[in-house]
């Protein structure tokens, strides 16, 4: 099956396939409604505030995310992204697997609705043939899902809305805003940074590549590369987890001469860790450990990166001009004016696979704020031989998310991390599909909770607000009972025998 299934995702083919749609589409509705449908907004409006919510990010977990808000009565909620339309997220950008990692059967962004999940809106387009014959997502089909998901959830994001900075002000927090390339600011209770893997530092790209190379002759695996520009030169790439190789497999497809990969370690890694975190009972609850055991297992899975899936290896070994070094510590580029030398071989340009950072200070929306958010490295002392500056700079965050304070600015308190950042803290990343179906609940009820008790007051007066009667006694006046029974003394009650049908 090629990797579209219609210019518009959802409207195209026969129609047969377009009557399915249609009764797809209904079918979510109904089930919306029947699952609550959307309450009205409960929260108390404060004075200068624009929105109770503004979630960061117009991918998946954002567009999730304000669903999941409208669903619990809490809708004055704006989501923004920085990217033009069709090109939030990462699967039309930075994404080059031809298809998702994950199993096709894994609950999504729908949670609780089966009908907006992947399966039904693929079998209603395509059929339960087709959908049995899948043996993984294609990529750009998840898209055109996404691309549907936003819509039918009736979420509407503002494109092109970078957040620049966060400050606290008296009643919430500021944000500075680039619409269009124009300053705004607008003020809001609470912020979601649904900002996927750099949401919590940067792209991490070796010394000894950013100080040997020209600008012009590198790259980090996850910035947009013009792979045609290469056609004919010869390539390096550092690292070899699944990103490195995805990047690798489409620069050969594209037609460079050569691929040299070039892995530190002596073995690329052959186990997904990770997996051991994915059964419901940690997903939902890891964040309840102690501090001490959620570091001790965090250090001993992220002692080496995640390994790359078969699929994607056998991608690019597939090629006889791609080439893997293992054990290659010391391969370290040179610039010689003209080309890039390491050892013997020369290239024309590097790609680094090399991963992310968490350093909240490099992030510029949170620049501002970033003193006053308390750190693992703040709160826990982990014994010698667990010490590790990685982990350290990772937020000490909440079980719903929220950042916590260092110092006296209690607002920081109010941004939940709903990215990588949160590895640490709430296991694994929230933003990852399978970390969907418990976090995204997790978050909501938290910024729920926050919301409501911020405004107990006024709750308490809710609560007590005389409300109009739903009795008019028309309802029971005729069936009172009106006829007088004859008096009786309680003396000549006393000595009145008991009757047989009252004696027990």
């Amino acid at each position: 099956m090629n990797d579209d299934i219609g210019n518009d995702g959802w409207n195209a083919g026969p129609a047969s396939s377009r009557q399915g749609a249609e009764a797809h589409d209904a079918a979510v509705r109904t089930a919306l409604a029947l699952r609550g449908g959307f309450p009205d907004d409960w929260v108390v409006p404060r004075k200068d505030i624009d929105h109770d919510v503004v979630i960061v990010g117009g991918g998946q977990s954002g567009v999730a995310i304000a669903l999941a808000l409208k669903r619990a009565g809490i809708t004055r909620v704006s989501v923004i992204d920085a990217a033009r339309s069709g090109e939030e997220g990462i699967w039309r950008t930075t994404a080059r697997m031809k298809s998702l990692r994950s199993p096709k059967q894994l609950p999504g962004p729908e949670l609780d609705v089966p009908e907006m999940s992947f399966r039904a809106w693929y079998a209603a387009r395509t059929g339960d043939e087709a959908y049995d014959a899948l043996q993984s997502i294609p990529r750009l089909v998840w898209a055109q899902y996404l691309d549907w998901f936003r819509i039918i959830a009736g979420v509407t994001v503002r494109y092109q809305t970078r957040l620049d900075r966060v400050e606290s002000s008296e009643n919430g927090l500021r944000l500075a805003l680039s619409v269009e390339g124009e300053e705004r600011i607008e003020t809001c209770r609470k912020v979601v940074l649904a900002t996927g893997f750099l949401g919590g530092g940067c792209a991490r790209i070796p010394d000894w590549i950013k100080n040997e190379l020209p600008p012009e002759r590198y790259a980090h695996a996850d910035t947009m590369v013009d792979f045609t520009a290469l056609k004919g030169r010869r390539l390096a790439v550092f690292g070899a987890a699944s990103s490195a190789f995805d990047a690798a497999a489409v620069a050969l497809e594209t037609g460079v001469q050569s691929v040299h990969m070039f892995c530190r370690q002596d073995d690329l890694e052959r186990y997904s860790r990770m997996r051991v975190l994915y059964y419901p009972g940690s997903v939902e609850h890891f964040p309840r450990l102690l501090d001490r055991h959620r570091w001790h297992i965090m250090n001993a899975l992220c002692c080496r990166a995640q390994g790359p899936v078969p699929e994607t290896v056998r991608r690019a070994t597939q090629f006889q001009n791609f080439h893997l070094h293992l054990g290659a510590r010391d391969a370290l580029p040179v610039f010689d004016g003209r080309s890039i030398v390491i050892g013997d071989l020369a290239f024309d340009y590097v790609i680094a696979g090399t991963g992310y950072g968490v350093d909240l200070a490099a992030r510029p929306e949170l620049a501002s704020v970033s003193d006053g958010i308390a750190l693992w490295g703040d709160r826990y002392q982990p014994p010698k031989e667990e010490r590790n500056e990685e982990l350290a700079r990772y937020p000490y965050l909440t079980p719903g998310f929220g950042l916590t304070a260092k110092g006296p600015d209690r607002r920081v308190e109010d941004i939940h991390l709903f990215n990588a950042a949160a590895m640490l803290s709430n296991g694994r990343n929230p933003a990852e599909i399978s970390g969907f179906r418990h976090g995204i609940p997790q978050l909501v009820t938290a910024i729920g909770a926050d919301l409501y008790t911020a405004d107990a007051e006024m709750h308490v007066k809710r609560a007590l607000t005389p409300v109009e009667p739903i009795l008019s006694a028309d309802e029971y006046r005729h069936s009172i009972w009106t006829e007088r029974a004859p008096a009786v003394s309680r003396k000549d009650r006393a000595i009145q025998p008991v009757r047989q049908d009252d004696a027990c």
